[in-house]
């Protein structure tokens, strides 16, 4: 009957609505206030049930959730512009360690008596969950002290940016149909139908939908068509996904990332809608429907397991984040480890997928969500103490790149023009090889823009021309070794569009034209809007 399903839907997004609104000014997450409102209406006041009905809306929820977490959290751009050094050794390192300690309680591969003993690819699954970090909840939590734009928040958000990722590769491919892959000719078709759909689903995300939807918004004057192409999409995904060998929240995912390379102006005409959609209905659902099914069934678990699950991973976590930064030798490990233990919605997401998949039980995904909730609630006000006490070395480092998904947070409705350098001296394309090195470059600087009278000429790289011959760099221009500009700005563009341009096509420089006829007027590089973001308070005022 329609009413039993619109009066648990009503009872859920009402209270739950009303319940961010109350816990929000206690400065609680919103994500708490879902669960608590599953708790209330289903294990405490049993009003409502999670019933098969209700499923088809809580399944939709999950989907509409893992895209809203890769258009938001997941910059692949940024990623591979930053997986170098000592950024992503510190990364990689954590999630290694991580991983391997939740690995001694999720499966027996130690032997020990507490461990939960699961098979091992969903034992992988479920450490790699364990092992996530939240670059959503850093972000906002750097954000609203004021650090992001501080030298500490940039290196933070560095690394749990590449950390996620390396966590979300482990849990994607550990989460699907593939543990009915038994045999390595099953593991490797597997592999490949994975790769080939990931392949699919970014050329149609990343290049044909966002050209199509601008096309048919030209062509037809409908409500709403951009939101509608979007859902569509999603959900063919998903399908697609599904049918590939993954779970169809992994594909919703990849949907996201793909897309959260658009550029600024395209994402606020689309993603209104979707977002009202996620946040009024899809998402307080998904939550609230967490806590429908958590009970007190945890403890009867021995104690020793429960005490495992609880400590253990926790104390890798930490373990893990600290010894990789310290390796790397980046100020204040103690910090950045902080960073790195933020815990935010992909977890309990995941928890509840692996929960209706029969991975873990009732018991575990009830303790471990509780866990998760005590993360979000515990972990902000840490991670904003830790970074205020922070005492950072006087010595300049910064990652070599900055990541586009940072200037999203951190430099929102900053023009180029704030941070246009119109004053440096460009080198002409006859300036040598061996004069370029000796007199025009600049620390911190690896492409620059070749100029004369005015014009653009092209761009060169320090790599590139280091690797001309010593003999011939007294006697080789530029203009031999230059290679055209692949892009320009203008004056009025988002930072954060061009930045994600200079990730597109690798370099750190690009020149900027104004008026009908480009006219050179200076360059930006992403070195320069660093420093002018960590250390220029003129460009403050623009984004609070």
């Amino acid at each position: 009957m329609l009413p039993d399903l619109l009066v648990p839907l009503g009872l859920l997004i009402v209270v739950a609505k009303l319940l961010e609104g109350l816990l929000g000014r206690l400065g609680l997450s919103s994500i708490v206030a879902y669960a608590l409102t599953g708790i209330l209406l289903g294990p405490v006041f049993g009003v409502v049930e999670p019933t098969s009905e209700l499923q088809i809306f809580l399944g939709l929820g999950i989907f509409v959730l893992f895209f809203v977490i890769g258009f938001d959290e997941i910059d692949v751009r940024g990623f591979v512009s930053i997986i170098r050094g000592r950024y992503f050794a510190a990364a990689l390192i954590s999630v290694a360690i991580s991983t391997a300690v939740s690995l001694s309680v999720t499966s027996d591969i130690f032997g020990l008596s507490f461990s939960l003993g699961l098979p091992t690819t969903d034992a992988l699954a479920l450490a790699g969950v364990l092992s996530l970090s939240s670059l959503g909840l850093v972000a906002k939590v750097l954000s609203d002290s004021g650090q992001l734009r501080e030298r500490i928040g940039l290196k933070i958000f560095a690394v749990v940016l590449i950390a996620e990722i390396m966590a979300l590769l482990v849990v994607g491919f550990t989460v699907g149909e593939h543990a009915e892959a038994s045999d390595a000719a099953a593991i490797v078709r597997l592999i490949a139908q994975i790769v080939g759909f990931v392949l699919i689903a970014w050329l149609l995300s990343a290049r044909v939908l966002p050209a199509a939807i601008s096309l048919l918004q030209r062509i037809f004057d409908v409500p709403q068509l951009s939101f509608g192409l979007l859902l569509g999409g999603l959900f063919l995904v998903v399908v697609g996904a599904e049918r590939m060998g993954l779970h169809g929240s992994i594909g919703a995912l990849l949907f996201g990332a793909a897309l959260s390379g658009l550029p600024e102006q395209v994402r606020n005409d689309i993603m209104p809608g979707f977002r009202s959609a996620s946040e009024g209905l899809f998402v307080p659902l998904f939550f609230a429907s967490a806590g429908l099914y958590l009970d007190l069934s945890f403890l009867d678990q021995p104690l020793t397991t429960i005490v495992a699950l609880v400590v253990i991973p926790l104390a890798g976590k930490f373990a893990g984040a600290f010894i990789g930064t310290f390796l790397v030798r980046i100020d204040v490990p103690l910090t950045m480890a902080t960073g790195l233990m933020a815990k935010g919605v992909a977890e309990v997401a995941f928890l509840l997928v692996m929960l209706e998949q029969g991975v873990i039980g009732a018991d575990v995904f009830s303790l471990l969500v509780l866990v998760m909730l005590g993360y979000m609630l515990v972990m902000p006000p840490l991670i904003t103490a830790a970074v205020e006490r922070a005492r950072t070395s006087k010595v300049r480092v910064a990652p070599h790149s900055m990541p586009p998904s940072f200037a999203r947070y951190a430099l929102a409705d900053v023009r180029v023009g704030s941070l246009l350098d119109a004053t440096r001296e460009l080198p002409g394309p006859n300036v040598t090889v061996e004069e370029l090195l000796a007199e025009w470059t600049v620390p911190g600087h690896t492409d620059y823009v070749v100029a004369s009278d005015g014009e653009v000429e092209g761009v060169v790289s320090l790599s590139r021309l280091r690797r001309v011959r010593r003999g011939s760099r007294p006697t080789t221009p530029l203009r031999a070794v230059m290679r055209p500009c692949p892009m320009a700005a203008r004056p009025d563009e988002p930072i954060s569009d061009v930045l994600e341009r200079m990730a597109k096509y690798a370099i750190s420089v690009t020149p900027v034209v104004d008026g009908p006829d480009g006219d050179f007027c200076g360059t930006v590089a992403t070195h320069d809007v660093i420093d002018l973001l960590l250390l220029m308070d003129e460009i403050k005022p623009q984004s609070d």
